[in-house]
């Protein structure tokens, strides 16, 4: 183990998958974070955790990615208090398991030192089992990731232009990732497929190469929306809106939250939003979402450095 500070913090950010089309593909970085305050106490090889806004629901995926690496590196660790704080919802479609995946490994490598990116990514894909939400949680910006015959992964960064926003509508009911992926058929048609590959592409050039007007058509998917359309109330509703600021609407991630994308009238947008769920009297969240552009960062916490915000350690 490296020399670490006494106390430090591990920010990691949420993430929007699918993007319509680029189904286990596309995901982008939200500023939506998953905080973990760190302490070094006495003892070895024992994690305390305390969840402050949050109840676990199952396994402790923080815990669970931490000993991953632990037991394949081997060799005793620093005992560890943790305080966990959440902005991301939990079974909302923003990534919040791949977020506490990510957060266990950095919180690993903030004792061991810094460890090879590609070993990250592929120890975040075994434990989720996709790479698209982990890979943005990882590296922040848009990140187009592929997963390799052996189960490993690689991924690519985007930058996301800056003025395109995300208006993110969050009904208020758990959807897990295995409840919506049990929804989807096994089989897709050939011209299904080509569909979805012609819109990724799209896509892609549309974001980067700035030409929004193409974002609605190139958001549109024949893989999973349509059969995730069952159980997400207002999908549907909402993939037919029509406003000329509206630049394009697709599922997040499994769902049940939902994106719309624009560069102005957010207040008017989000009304326009918020109306299809006060229809239904499903409750729900809207949040106005920038991207989270750079890689998760970990910041040393000392008195020395805590006026100027935080040390960036790696």
């Amino acid at each position: 183990m490296h020399e670490m500070p006494a106390e430090f913090e591990i920010r990691v950010p949420g993430s929007i998958a699918n993007l319509g089309p680029g189904f286990d593909t596309l995901a982008v970085a939200v500023q939506l974070y998953l905080h973990l305050n760190v302490r070094v106490v006495s003892g070895s090889n024992h994690l305390h955790f305390d969840f402050k806004d949050c109840v676990v629901d199952g396994e402790n995926y923080i815990e669970r990615a931490f000993l991953f690496l632990a037991r394949q590196r081997g060799g005793d660790f620093p005992s560890l208090s943790i305080e966990v704080r959440t902005e991301i919802p939990m079974k909302g479609g923003l990534g919040s398991s791949a977020a506490a995946t990510v957060a266990g490994l950095r919180l690993y490598e903030a004792i061991a030192g810094p460890l090879p990116e590609q070993g990250l990514l592929n120890a975040a894909c075994a434990l989720e089992g996709h790479p698209d939400n982990v890979a943005a949680a990882l590296l922040g910006a848009l990140t187009i990731s592929c997963q390799l015959t052996d189960r490993s992964a690689f991924a690519v960064r985007l930058r996301w232009p800056e003025r395109l926003k995300c208006l993110v509508v969050t009904p208020q009911l758990a959807l897990s990732t295995a409840a919506s992926r049990g929804v989807l058929p096994e089989w897709i048609r050939r011209e299904d497929a080509v569909f979805n590959l012609q819109r990724v592409a799209l896509l892609l050039q549309a974001l980067q190469g700035g030409n929004f007007a193409l974002l609605r058509e190139a958001l549109q998917d024949r893989i999973h929306q349509p059969f995730r359309g069952r159980i997400v109330p207002g999908l549907e509703a909402a993939l037919a809106l029509q406003h000329p600021d509206i630049l394009g609407i697709c599922l997040s991630g499994a769902g049940p939250s939902i994106v719309a994308f624009a560069e102005r009238n957010f207040e008017e947008l989000e009304a326009l939003l918020g109306s299809i769920f006060e229809h239904l009297a499903v409750p729900f969240v809207i949040r106005r979402l920038t991207v989270h552009q750079e890689a998760e960062e970990i910041f040393d916490h000392t008195p020395a450095e805590a006026a100027s915000g935080g040390r960036l350690l790696h």
